[in-house]
């Protein structure tokens, strides 16, 4: 297997566990108050956006050869740092 799809495999194995986390996210969101909810959806749109954007990211390394992966990885690392640090801030918002 190359360094490539070693990469992509890990990253998708991250990236079922972020929407995994958003699901979860979504269910209690969906026992709270309505003033909670609607502050609490407009959130985790964001964050699904994010999660879009670097699936999107991560299909580009498909056409991507094995020199240009490299480059394509910068881009996703970026994508995938803002969304972590996303799900650690929804994560502590939730505790409260």
């Amino acid at each position: 297997m190359s360094t490539k799809e070693a990469y992509k495999q890990k990253m998708n194995a991250e990236l079922g566990l972020a929407q995994a986390k958003l699901v979860e996210f979504k269910a209690e969101v969906k026992n709270s108050a309505a003033d909670v909810r609607v502050k609490y959806n407009e959130h985790l749109d964001e964050l699904q956006a994010m999660v879009d954007t670097t699936k999107e990211k991560l299909k580009g390394l498909d056409s991507a050869g094995e020199d240009a992966w490299e480059q394509l990885k910068e881009g996703i690392e970026g994508a995938w740092n803002s969304l972590g640090t996303a799900l650690k801030d929804t994560t502590e918002k939730f505790k409260k």
